[in-house]
């Protein structure tokens, strides 16, 4: 486990204290049940804001605390716990991050001073398939004017249905597949042109397709240097990549905790299942598995705080690992729960259905196998 200063003790403590008191599961549960659009309390993520957790990783002179991207973790983990959907993920880290690596002074501050605040949520429109592939940009940007007109699709936006400001991968030269050629634009969410069409996932979160048929964009809103968006948009992922799997790490850990305490609990044949050889081997292989998980997504988050070249790689073992762990707690949550495990009324189908999504966001875990071992020249 890391070792925290005072500050990420500090906030850690108040996320646990507010997600158990304010965001339990039967928040989410009550959340899902209303069939809100956002996929999320609104009322709920005001409170996240004003508790500045938008702003953990946005620099002071923009509203931000800079706390850095271990703290967002603890937080992240926090929230996962009790399966808090909120757009802290997509937009105070995703987006923020974007910003940050890419933007100008004047970009960073026009939308940075929002986001932290969560007047604004901002999210990346990435991909355009089923699958998380962000070098197959096919969504195309041309030069008109002044400024640039897109044409295309995104699919899957994370909390598309409440997002204001849309970070769009572009295509300006090439074709895809290529690194070269991608740019990176602003794109207001009411812009003409842009329509959304908004879907919610198994696990009840919100996300969009969304169509860009036509839309003028001014020369300002390139994010970054035309056609050298790559960069900034990997690292950036990597950022969020880093972020989910925190989440799914608090995740898995209270899955993990749930499915413990209904073994100590549950009799059968006489006896308490928890005292059953079979069970025990499959509750000792979780544990190992989390302690695991643990020690790549903090090593992944500490190394972004580090400016470590060694980011890429971290990042993906965290993730697969992560998405490997959270894919077995909430399966043996469901079976060690046996009947009651498989109903509506236990939240053990919540982590489940979380995990699968989870999972497929931005990347699976055979895409950062993949990756990890191109990065490792295998």
């Amino acid at each position: 486990m890391a070792v925290l200063n005072e500050e990420q003790s500090m906030l850690r403590d108040a996320a646990k204290s507010w997600v158990q008191e304010k965001s339990p599961v039967t928040a989410f549960r009550k959340m899902r049940d209303s069939g809100v659009e956002l996929g999320y309390d609104a009322a709920a993520w005001n409170e996240q804001a004003e508790m500045g957790w938008a702003g953990v990783i946005i620099p002071e002179d923009f509203g931000g605390s800079n706390f850095g991207y271990l703290s967002m973790g603890l937080i992240l983990e926090e929230m996962g716990r009790t399966l808090t959907a909120s757009p802290l993920l997509a937009s105070g880290l995703a987006a923020a991050s974007a910003l940050i690596l890419g933007g100008d002074d004047a970009q960073k501050g026009e939308y940075l001073p929002k986001i932290a605040d969560g007047s604004l949520v901002a999210t990346l429109a990435v991909d355009e398939g089923a699958h998380h592939a962000p070098e197959k940009v096919a969504l195309e940007a041309k030069k008109s004017g002044a400024g640039y007109t897109l044409n295309g699709k995104k699919t899957f936006v994370l909390e598309g249905p409440g997002a204001g400001l849309l970070i769009v991968s572009a295509r300006t030269s090439g074709k895809p597949g290529d690194k070269d050629g991608i740019s990176l634009f602003l794109v207001p969410a009411d812009a003409k042109g842009v329509t959304k069409q908004n879907l919610k996932q198994a696990d009840s979160r919100g996300v969009s397709n969304i169509s860009f048929d036509n839309v003028e964009v001014s020369a300002d809103a390139l994010l970054g240097a035309e056609g050298k968006g790559w960069d900034v948009l990997e690292a950036t992922l990597d950022r969020a990549r880093a972020g989910v799997a925190a989440e799914m790490l608090g995740a898995a850990v209270q899955a993990f905790e749930t499915t413990l305490d209904y073994l100590k609990v549950r009799v059968q044949f006489g006896q308490v299942i928890g005292s059953f050889q079979a069970l025990q081997h499959r509750a000792a292989k979780m544990f190992t598995d989390l302690e695991l998980a643990r020690s790549a997504v903090e090593a992944a988050l500490a190394a972004i705080d580090a400016g470590s070249p060694d980011v890429p790689e971290l990042v993906s073992l965290a993730k697969a690992k992560m998405g490997d762990v959270f894919h077995l707690v909430s399966n043996e949550m469901v079976q060690m729960h046996g009947g009651i495990g498989m109903t509506d009324a236990h939240d053990a189908g919540f982590y489940l259905k979380r995990a699968r999504a989870a999972e497929a966001a931005y990347g699976s875990q055979s895409y950062h196998r993949d990756r990890y071992a191109r990065i490792q020249g295998y």
